[in-house]
């Protein structure tokens, strides 16, 4: 009687087992699927938001050499949903230069996705000028884009004030969050009014206001301080993206105009 008993009750257990299993995995399966965005694409909020997709991943439109009026030829490739920088293994020489978007912007908020090959070194330029014969770097702020862990840059400068995220050469991140070589960072930077802000992976890494007497203190005692259009930096300009001789690619590139 008791192994009767004992046998109902074992297959009970069974049959409630199976019957709750599927609900169990579909619930699991239901959990896990996180609905993601395609790269280089625009949401409808986005779109309602009127930001603009500025590399849609396929091609180069829009995109120009910096002092040049067509894409660079060589040093810059498409591919993989990618705006790819090729290493020339030169350093700075023998690429393709300096790219920017033809369009001057003033107030914006600027997004983007970038990776970094081990040892690289680039950066994103904005209100960049053309200045005849001149680097862009003697007019506009960058936002370092670093291999922090391999390339010397990191550790010189003052208190990592070259390191990923940075203001190239004048403020360091307050925090780090910048992830390592061969992974994406997701970075944005506003510009309003003069006010500046950095963030990387979703922190805001510093803040600083353009124009004003800490700005002209700042410049006038870095390597800057010779470049009248770097310590007048214009109200609006190109954002650039710099071939430094380094692999480096980004993807995701948007903007809207505050």
């Amino acid at each position: 009687m008791k192994l009767h008993i004992l046998l109902i009750a074992a297959g009970l257990i069974a049959v409630t087992a199976c019957k709750q299993k599927p609900t169990t995995d579909a619930t699991a399966k239901t959990d896990s699927i996180v609905e993601q965005q395609a790269p280089n694409t625009l949401s409808d909020k986005e779109i309602a938001d009127k930001v603009q997709l500025m590399f849609d991943g396929k091609t180069t439109t829009g995109w120009r050499g910096y002092e040049k009026t067509a894409f660079p030829e060589k040093g810059w490739e498409v591919v993989d949903g990618t705006l790819h920088c090729i290493s020339s293994a030169k350093g700075e020489a023998g690429g393709g230069g300096d790219i920017l978007f033809d369009k001057k912007f003033g107030n914006f908020e600027l997004t983007l996705d970038w990776k970094i090959a081990p040892g690289g070194n680039s950066g994103i330029f904005y209100l960049a000028q053309e200045v005849p014969n001149e680097p862009v770097w003697k007019s506009a702020p960058e936002m370092q884009i670093l291999d922090d862990s391999l390339h010397p840059d990191a550790k010189l400068g003052v208190n990592g004030n070259r390191k990923a995220g940075a203001l190239y050469d004048l403020i360091p991140c307050s925090v780090n969050a910048v992830k390592p070589a061969g992974e994406w960072n997701s970075v944005k930077v506003m510009v309003y009014k003069g006010t500046v802000v950095h963030w990387v992976n979703g922190q805001q890494v510093l803040e600083y206001h353009l124009w004003t007497d800490d700005w002209k203190k700042m410049v006038l005692n870095s390597k800057f301080k010779d470049y009248k259009w770097f310590l007048d930096t214009a109200p609006e300009g190109y954002i650039v993206l710099q071939d430094h001789g380094d692999d480096v690619w980004f993807r995701n590139i948007k903007i809207k105009e505050l």
